[in-house]
């Protein structure tokens, strides 16, 4: 990590010299492009330089451990331990600006769930867990709507489809796609036996007009049909459920949560541009150099990424090892400390380093 952040500073340097150079004026498209990657590097390298001074304070305060007087000799523990933390904290400062930063983290997300094996049980997990991110986004001051809802008898979610929007969603939420686990003993369980369900959630990042292309005179086909209840019962008199297909890819997205058939096209469009740009996301990940590897699997969602335990109060993130004795403040929507221990070791992958 400090080789590139000497390689960083030096170039710093260099941009500095060229920007002080009078015939740099001449050329404002060399003098446009040298600014950009300057103000690019200034945060990374002012950080750098605070932390070399940190290491140069605790390294002088060093000498004061084995002085004479006791009392100078724990003034300097306190001050080194003081400095220790301040220097940990720009070290990981520092990591964090040395990871390219992912063009997709400022955006809003399309949050799929959907209940796996387990049944009814697996249908209320999914519940719990749209409830969970429902509280987390509202901490956050986010705004949530819904596309799509399908509900069971019991009060479960087959599937819910949602837009969380607001500031830097998707890099908060990116490594939850997967497959969660649920551990616990069903409300209808006499014999207090636990029951093991599964849940997938999908986390993509919505797409925009210039992020997908699509042509929908040639690539889509849309039906439209009566929307239905839990049961297959009608629930609306007219045709206003709308089902989209891709053709080129033969994607197909359903939605009849609206009266409205232009209502329902509009989200079904929604949830279709997000897949797809999904899609494309994943085809350059799988492209991309062993290095990088680490990261597509943190988002595959074929595996199974994390245990809910609820008779041990446990929260187990079996792709980082990764386990807190804190379920029920997390099933309360308590993400924060989950999500930056993900941060962490997702990062120290990118540098190439571990992240225990």
């Amino acid at each position: 990590m400090f080789d590139r952040l000497e390689e960083v500073a030096r170039r710093y340097a260099e941009l500095q010299e060229q920007l002080g150079r009078p015939d740099l004026v001449s050329q404002p498209a060399k003098l446009r492009e040298a600014a950009q990657e300057l103000a690019s590097l200034r945060e990374t390298v002012e950080c750098y330089e605070a932390w070399k001074q940190l290491r140069e304070s605790f390294e002088q305060g060093q000498e004061l451990l084995s002085d004479s007087d006791p009392e100078i000799r724990q003034l300097a523990r306190e001050e080194q331990a003081g400095l220790r933390g301040e220097i940990d904290r720009k070290e990981a400062e520092l990591k964090r600006l040395l990871v390219p930063r992912d063009p997709n983290d400022g955006k809003n997300i399309v949050l799929e769930i959907r209940a796996g094996a387990g049944g009814d049980e697996a249908a209320l997990f999914a519940a719990d867990l749209f409830r969970m991110y429902s509280r987390f986004a509202e901490d956050k001051g986010w705004r949530i709507d819904l596309l799509s809802l399908s509900e069971t008898d019991g009060g479960g979610f087959k599937e819910v489809i949602a837009v969380i929007s607001g500031r830097e969603v998707y890099r908060y939420l990116k490594h939850e796609s997967g497959v969660h686990r649920v551990q616990r003993v069903p409300s209808t369980e006499s014999q207090g036996r636990i029951h093991t369900s599964t849940v997938t959630v999908a986390v993509l990042p919505e797409a925009e007009d210039v992020d997908v292309k699509i042509d929908e005179d040639r690539d889509l086909r849309i039906d439209v049909f009566r929307s239905s209840g839990p049961g297959g019962q009608s629930v609306n008199t007219t045709d206003s459920a709308v089902r989209i297909t891709h053709l080129p890819t033969g994607l197909v997205v359903s939605c009849q949560d609206e009266k409205s058939q232009h209502k329902n096209r509009a989200k079904a469009l929604r949830i279709l541009r997000s897949r797809l740009f999904d899609q494309e996301l994943a085809r350059q990940a799988s492209e991309r150099a062993d290095a990088r590897r680490g990261q597509i699997g943190m988002g595959d969602r074929s595996e199974r990424i994390r245990t809910y335990n609820f008779p041990q109060n446990r929260l187990s993130d079996h792709r980082i090892g990764l386990n807190l004795h804190r379920l029920e403040a997390v099933m309360e929507g308590d993400l924060d400390e989950l999500i930056e221990h993900l941060t962490v070791a997702f990062q120290a992958e990118a540098l190439g380093e571990p992240s225990a």
